[in-house]
């Protein structure tokens, strides 16, 4: 297999600490922090966008999670093609390409509002979901091998904290442009007022000055990325000429084959609480809410993954991730079963402190999933961004919420959260690890 086109010559992260450059990587850290933070952003938007456009379009709650669905199955689409891509022209000019696509995408909500049409807003969320799939492909590896392998979840929980930053602003992003802006978002709680058409109309135009300003900020970063003199990742996330990879089998990984139905299913706990979060606490009997003050609590989720792998950075400094991964996933089980069985506020608050459990989940799975693939790094990194299509099974939780209610949905939630439990306890262990290349 040909190795990765590099638009600069590779660097050796020992060499250049040495040589007195540690200020560079540091310098591409923070840059990459920023697309962390915008793809944090612009899938947390949806959340807001959601409940907005089940009022517009008149949706079931399986409709609605639909939209979420289309999103994550771009990952699961986009990911090979972001792998061969980022082979081709490397990962600089890749990830100005995948930010290109995510404004091309922005720019699409513009003609679906103006419509509107449900059909047009599907495509929109899929393009710029594919862009994401690539930054993602090429950020999240990056990031993890740029530094000793110990502290590689530390390290990807540190900047994956700038993602839940950008998540946290988008709802009063979406809270005050969207649903402050709309009927159905300032409606009473509880009301069933159906929208007339002339309010659907002008509802759906709410979006069209948040998605064009998210283009430009996009636009403008792709610009930055294109111009900054961005470290080339080192040989061990490359992939190996076919020679050097015989016997060599990504399956024989036991952390890798059960890495990636944990990113999956967790994914599907992920964003089933977040897509459901506004709907669920802006019920009379748990928060009693307007869709526009629910937003605001959804803030608070938001605020508490930040938080979460803030302190996850620190913690797993000095104990190992597996465990901390595996206390996060009890935490996460327990407040879901609370959510699930009371009402008012402690149901409320129960579904908000997932969001400090969920923190270090994602982070912390992919940096066991590829620990001791060596020169498989790259391959079993885009499997593992593959699998963040689980997020499209939410639409399974759709139709739990349609069928026996919202409130009884999320035990799905804390039945995914056992299988991250499992995954922490037995299901990380590495087998087979190849000796790690030199990146540190």
């Amino acid at each position: 297999m040909a190795m990765p086109i590099q638009t600069q010559k590779p660097v050796d992260a020992g060499a250049v600490h040495a040589a007195g450059g540690a200020s560079g990587y540091r310098s591409a850290l923070t840059l990459l922090a920023s697309l962390f933070f915008m793809w944090g952003f612009i899938t947390v938007i949806n959340n807001t966008l959601l409940p907005h456009l089940r009022s517009v379009f008149d949706l079931s709650y399986t409709q609605t999670t639909l939209i979420e669905s289309v999103w994550f199955i771009a990952y699961f689409f986009a990911s090979i093609p972001s792998a061969k891509l980022i082979e081709r022209v490397g990962y600089q000019r890749a990830m100005v390409f995948g930010l290109g696509l995510m404004a091309v995408g922005a720019l699409m909500m513009v003609p679906a509002a103006r419509l509107p049409s449900y059909g047009v807003t599907l495509i929109a969320l899929f393009v710029i979901a594919s862009g994401i799939t690539l930054l993602q492909v090429a950020a999240n590896p990056y990031v993890a091998v740029v530094g000793p392998p110990e502290t590689a979840s530390s390290r990807l929980n540190l900047v994956q904290a700038f993602n839940s930053a950008g998540a946290t602003l988008a709802p009063l992003f979406g809270g005050y442009l969207i649903l402050g802006r709309s009927t159905s978002g300032t409606a009473a709680a509880g009301s069933t007022a159906v929208l007339t058409q002339a309010e659907r109309v002008a509802d759906a135009q709410s979006v069209v000055l948040p998605y064009l300003i998210v283009a430009a900020v996009l636009v403008v970063l792709a610009i930055v990325i294109a111009r900054f003199p961005l470290p080339a990742m080192g040989s061990a996330t490359q992939r190996s000429a076919k020679a050097d990879r015989k016997g060599q089998s990504l399956w024989s990984h036991r952390n890798l084959v059960f890495g990636i139905p944990a990113i999956f299913i967790y994914l599907i706990a992920e964003i089933g609480v977040a897509n459901l979060f506004i709907n669920f606490v802006s019920q009379p009997n748990i928060g009693n809410l307007t869709h526009e003050q629910a937003s605001h609590y959804l803030f608070v989720l938001w605020g508490g993954m930040m938080i979460g792998r803030l302190i996850g950075s620190v913690v797993m400094r000095t104990i190992p991730a597996e465990r901390v991964l595996a206390f996060a996933s009890i935490g996460a089980c327990v407040v879901m079963l609370v959510a699930t069985f009371t009402t008012g506020h402690v149901a409320m608050w129960a579904l908000i402190s997932v969001g400090l459990f969920h923190s270090i989940m994602f982070p912390t799975i992919f940096t066991l999933g590829i620990k001791g693939l060596g020169p498989l790094t790259e391959e079993g990194s885009g499997l593992l961004i593959m699998a963040i299509a689980g997020g499209a099974l939410v639409i399974v939780q759709g139709w739990l919420a349609d069928t026996y209610g919202l409130q009884n949905s999320f035990l799905l939630t804390a039945a995914c959260e056992l299988y991250v439990l499992f995954y922490a306890v037995w299901g990380s262990r590495t087998t087979n690890a190849l000796p790690e290349q030199a990146t540190h």
